[in-house]
Order: C-alpha cells, then sequence, then structure tokens
C-alpha cells in the first residue's frame, strides 16, 4: 500500500488552535451563549409584576420560580461558555510557537494589528460577561425574595424593570461571539505566521538548490565502445615514427619488384 503524504504528516494535537476539539469547543461555547439567551427571554416573560391595592399595598402577579429558574440556567451557561473557551485559548496560546514568535517581535506591523485585535476582543468579551451576569444576579436576589407568599398584601414590593433579563441574554450572546472572535484572530495570527514560515523555508532549499556547484561525473562513468566496435589504435606521438633505414629497405624492394 503505497504512502501519502497525509500518512506521513503530523496530525494536530486537541490542545492545538487548529484541531478538531478546538472548534468543537468554540461551537459548543455558541450554543451554550444561545441556549442562555432563550432562557433570559423566558425570564423576562416570567418575571414578576405588580399589583397595587387600594390601602398602599401591593402584592406580586405570581412567584417567582420560573424566572429565577431561568435566570440561574442562564447563569451557569454563561458561566460554562466562557470557561469553555478561555480555558481552551490559554492553553492553546500557550503551546502556540508562532503566537510566541509574535510576542518575540512586537514592533512589526502585523504584531501591532494582531495585539491591537485581540486586545478589543478581550476586552469587549470580559466587559459583557461581567455586566451580563450582574444582572442576572440582581434578578436572582429579586425574584428569590418572594418565593413563597408572593400574593400576601405587604406595604412595598421590589420588582425587576422591564427588559432586564433581555439585555442580560444579548450581553451572553455577545459575550459567545466576542470570545469565537478571539479564537478567530489567535488562529488566523498562527496560520500567517506559519505561511511566512513554510514560504521561508521553500525560498532557502531553492537557493540552496541552485548555489550548490553542479556534480563530477563518477569513476564509473567511463565512455565504453558499442557492440561491433573495435578500439581505435593508439596513436603515440613520438614512439611510432620509423627509421630512415626503414623507408630505404623499402624503396630497394619496390625498385626490384618493378
Amino acid at each position: 500500500m503505497a504512502i501519502t503524504h497525509a500518512d506521513v504528516a503530523r496530525r494536530p494535537k486537541c490542545s492545538n488552535l487548529g484541531s478538531k476539539s478546538g472548534a468543537f469547543l468554540m461551537l459548543l461555547s455558541i450554543l451554550l451563549g444561545l441556549f442562555c439567551f432563550i432562557l433570559c427571554l423566558i425570564a423576562e416573560a416570567a418575571r414578576s409584576q405588580l399589583n397595587t391595592l387600594p390601602d398602599s399595598q401591593c402584592t406580586y402577579s405570581a412567584s417567582g420560580k420560573l424566572p429565577l429558574f431561568s435566570a440561574t440556567a442562564a447563569f451557569a451557561a454563561l458561566a460554562a461558555a466562557m470557561l469553555l473557551q478561555h480555558v481552551f485559548l490559554l492553553v492553546a496560546v500557550s503551546k502556540s510557537d508562532p503566537l510566541l514568535e509574535i510576542a518575540s517581535d512586537p514592533h512589526s506591523a502585523f504584531a501591532r494589528t494582531f495585539t491591537w485585535q485581540f486586545g478589543f476582543f478581550f476586552v469587549a468579551t470580559w466587559v459583557s460577561f461581567a455586566v451580563g451576569e450582574i444582572e442576572l444576579l440582581i434578578g436572582l436576589s429579586v425574584e428569590s425574595g418572594h418565593l413563597k407568599n408572593w400574593d400576601t398584601p405587604r406595604p412595598s414590593c421590589l420588582i425587576i424593570r422591564q427588559g432586564l433579563f433581555t439585555a442580560a441574554g444579548v450581553l451572553g450572546l455577545a459575550t459567545v461571539f466576542f470570545a469565537s472572535g478571539l479564537y478567530i484572530t489567535a488562529l488566523r495570527a498562527e496560520r500567517y505566521v506559519q505561511n511566512q514560515e513554510n514560504t521561508r523555508r521553500e525560498i532557502l532549499e531553492v537557493s540552496v538548490m541552485y548555489a550548490s556547484p553542479p556534480r563530477s561525473p563518477g569513476r564509473n562513468n567511463s565512455i565504453r565502445a558499442d557492440r561491433g566496435e573495435g578500439p581505435l589504435p593508439r596513436q603515440d606521438d613520438g614512439h611510432n615514427l620509423h627509421t630512415l633505414n626503414y623507408y630505404l629497405r623499402a624503396l630497394d624492394k619496390q625498385s626490384r619488384f618493378v
């Protein structure tokens, strides 16, 4: 069976940026962000509302069990998505030689562009994550305050403003997309450095091939006569010259024959 280049080439490890595990974790984190957004919409639709009474008292429209459960699941889903993405990125970036090479030369144009993009996505990810989680925590604390006796009149009722859970869901969705942009930026930078390294290696190999002197023929590459061709007689100047006596005898024989 023939061995192809794909069999010899090194397969990417699970902790590499371009591995299938990395793409699967990014997709899983995006699905968790979508799940967080859906749960926040459910919590927004089921949030407790205020019912005012004539004697300056109030009651809640319903218990806070459903919005509390939905907000808790959304909080956990967003935290899991953030944990998956950043733990994988931390391990992959620390083991990536091309990214370490970019960090060693921060004054190049590509390094400055990469640093700006990476910093933007990093800050935007953490800001949206922090604000979204804080909003979910506020919703959890409010909805957990009237799980029991929610229909009992009381002098003051604390409720959540409209749109709080929706804003938390949008920020959770933005968090996973910003983190995906962070992953794509790191992956583009790694592939860019790898392509530059491959091009540099090919140029070096071609230059070495053209710079090397031509090879001389080996000792066994002698010219041989074909079949049926005999070797030419060897003529050494100065060694096969006849003497004057030889010509005189030949001339004498010729004269006698005539």
